[in-house]
Parts: C-alpha cells; structure tokens; sequence
C-alpha cells in the first residue's frame, strides 16, 4: 500500500508548469490528488525565473538522478525530443518506476521497446498527453472502445495547421503570409517543418494506428504530406466545389489491409471534420458495432496537454493504492508487426488543377486521358481563363492512386494540351468515409 505517490517531473517549460501548478493546488479537484507529492524537478538551468515555486532542493539539473531515486515511484517526462528522453524513461522503468510522458516521438518511434520493459518490469506506461493535448482518446480506444472493431481514424490532430489552412481560407491568404503570423502569435515553432510537413501528425497516427488495430506500425512506413503545397486559390476552388481543405491523418482498415498516412485532404462541407476550425483537434473514430464516436477539443497548450498528464498520473495513484500488481485494462499492451498497404494501392478520389493553353478539345483530351487508365471523373471544370490560358479543375470518384499518377503522367505527352501546368494535387476523402 502506498501512502503517498512521490513524483519525479522532468522538465518545467509549458505543459511541466502547467502540470505542476494543477498538483500544487489540489482544491475542489479529485481527492486522489491530495495522495501526490512532487519530489524532484528536473530542469537545465537552477537560475532562470519560475512561474512556480518549489522548496528547497526539490529543483535539480540531474535528471539521472531523479530517474534513480529509490524515493521516486512515477517519472513524469517533459523534456521531449528522443534522447535523453528515450534513455531516461528505460531507466525509470529498469528501476521499476511507472512512465507518465506526453513525448509522442519517443512513444511512435520507440514504443514497442518501452512497452516490453514496463511488461517485464510490472509498471504502468501512460501517454494520454502524447495525442491531441487535452482530449481524451488513447484511454477511450484502449478501454471504452475495444469491444469494437475499428474501421477507420480520421484525425485532424495538429493544430498550427489546422490554424493556417483556416486563415488560409478566411483571408484568401497565401501560405507562407500565414505562416509568419502563426510564428508570431506563437502556434508556429521558428522552424515549423514537423508540423507543416505532416511529421508530427504522422508521430500521432502512428500511435493511434497502432492502438486501435493492435499491430505494430512502423512509423517510417506512414506516408506523410504536409501543406506547404496547398495554395489559396486550391481552398477558393474547393469551396466552389463544396469541399473544405484539412491536413488529415488517416488510418484505416479495408480488404486491402492497413492503410496509415497524412495529407492535404478536401474533405465535404457537411462532413463532421469539415467545421473543425483554428488550433482545435478532433479525431473521427468508427467501428463495429459502434458506428462513428468524434472527439474534439484543445489538442496542445500548457493547460489542455497537462490535464492529460495529470488525468494518467492520478490512474496510476488509485491504481498502486489499491492493487499489488499491473492491471491488464490499463496497460499498453506489446503488439505484433504490422505491413501496411503501399500509397500507390491507395484507394481515394483526388482534387487536380491544371493550367493549359486553352484550345478546342482540351477538356476532352483530358477526359479520355483518365479515362484510359480507369479513372473515373465526377466532375471536370474549367474555372478560370486568362490570357488565353485556361485553368481546369478535375475532381475524381474513388481511384487507385496508382491509375491516378499514370494518367497524370501521360498528360503532358498529349498533343491537345500545350504548356501545361498540374500546381496542385491533393486527395479527396473517400465516399465511403
């Protein structure tokens, strides 16, 4: 039985603030948290000034340390980044201490590896806090939802880009105008590659793919597309075709197999992802029976992601106060290999516009180009024309994306169609999603 839980935190920046102000001030929240003692903090400089106070020698630059401290019964790990983070969670675990982490590339990349260590070590793994902030989903799909079989996980799980893609629309903006002003509201890191380019949502279907259909999955073989690519005038054209553009990160389960990526997405105006706005999160969840269950909410930001933190740490108190050992429903368990189905046997609808001379026959040409390599067309448009160049909008029904980039291939070889341009592809969500 333990009396108190003794928690060593490592790294006090944002969401280690926010964490540690929620545990300092446990009034008129859950009474387990009256059972939580923060022992150690762990931080790079003694000197610099703190939003929060601790007694004397609780506040240390040696994180090994904490991490060894035979006092310490959870490690609470903010540092992110892989290493040391990586190091000092195996360590924690070898000297059997429970993990609570909000590190979602440590946890995509090596999770397998810390699952096996807690399982021979007996000791809980939680990362609630690793996927969308404060919205609960890694505990709903390992408990409330594993009597069913999913079938597929929409998610619009990072919010800078969710943000730009928004003012993108709203203000006719360019990307890059917009991006600058999410760096300067603070949204956007100085260097936003992990985010604009996908990275981070594919660190966070990884995980949830992994989850959901118990097989391990490989993050290096998620697809990953970022937004660097989507213009103003590619969200203008896609409102007039009734469709909103959203970064989404998908994993879904067909006759094919397992399919997990990231990407640009038009995604239909009545679809419930289609309002999900600003710097909010949601992720589509469907299955068997169940149907389709959506959570939405703050997916980052000091408050919302140590919510999350502090929700698994207080499990894990109730949990060693009233039982000796792991509980099978709580723990992540280690998962077999999985091999998901290549892009290119893809099966989605696709957004293209093209740019062409404009002469007879070129929509035509287009057409049985398309046509030659089975793909079907829901609708071909000429939106704009200028000086003599005209800009067509094509839009598919569900193609395999294989057919797809041959036919977009073969284009720019057909003798109709003079000076041409394809600025922009992006995928279409299926329409049976």
């Amino acid at each position: 039985m333990v009396e108190a839980l003794k928690i060593g935190l490592l790294g006090l920046g944002t969401v280690g603030t926010a964490t540690a102000e929620i545990l300092q001030s446990p009034e008129r929240r859950n009474p387990v948290l009256n059972d939580i003692t923060i022992a150690k903090v762990g931080v790079s400089n003694l000197e610099k000034p703190r939003q929060v106070q601790f007694p004397e020698g609780v506040l240390t630059t040696d994180l090994e340390g904490i991490v060894n401290d035979p006092n310490i019964d959870v490690i609470i790990e903010l540092i992110g980044g892989l290493e040391p983070a990586r190091s000092l969670i195996l360590q924690a675990i070898a000297k059997g201490k429970h993990i609570v982490t909000a590190n979602k590339a440590v946890i995509s990349r090596y999770g397998e590896e810390i699952y096996h260590a807690a399982e021979q070590a007996g000791v809980y793994v939680f990362i609630e806090a690793a996927v969308g902030g404060g919205i609960p989903v890694i505990r709903p799909l390992q408990q409330a939802l594993s009597v069913n079989r999913i079938q597929s996980i929409l998610g619009i799980i990072n919010g800078t880009t969710n943000f730009i893609l928004t003012k993108m629309g709203a203000e006719g903006s360019d990307f890059a105008e917009v991006l600058t002003e999410a760096q300067e509201l603070g949204y956007a890191e100085a260097d936003p590659s992990a985010d604009v380019d996908g990275y981070d949502a594919a660190d966070k279907i990884t995980i949830l793919a992994t989850l959901a259909f118990e097989e391990q999955v490989n993050l290096e073989d998620v697809s990953c597309e970022g937004i660097r690519q989507v213009s103003a005038v590619d969200i203008k054209y896609a409102k007039q075709l009734g469709f909103e553009i959203k970064l989404l990160a998908i994993a879904q389960r067909d006759e094919t197999g397992l399919q997990v990526r990231v990407h640009p997405t038009l995604v239909p105006k009545d679809h419930p992802l289609a309002s999900i706005d600003g710097v909010n999160n949601a992720i589509l969840v469907e299955g068997d029976p169940l149907g389709q269950v959506m959570f939405y909410g703050p997916g980052a930001g000091g408050g919302a992601t140590a919510s999350a933190v502090v929700s698994d740490l207080m499990n894990i108190a109730a949990m060693v106060k009233t039982t000796a050992s792991v509980n099978p429903l709580m723990k992540i368990p280690q998962h077999p290999a999985g091999q998901l189905v290549p892009i290119q046997e893809l099966v989605t609808r696709f957004y293209a516009r093209i740019i062409c001379v404009d002469r007879p026959g070129v929509i035509g040409n287009l057409g049985t180009c398309f046509g030659k390599h089975n793909v079907s067309l829901e609708s071909i448009v000429q939106i704009d024309f200028n000086h003599g160049i005209a800009e067509v909008v094509v839009v598919t029904h569900n193609v395999k994306e294989e057919n797809f980039r041959k036919a977009l291939a073969e284009i720019p070889q057909l003798e109709a169609i003079d000076q041409i341009q394809i600025p922009s592809v992006l995928r279409v969500l299926r329409e049976n999603l």
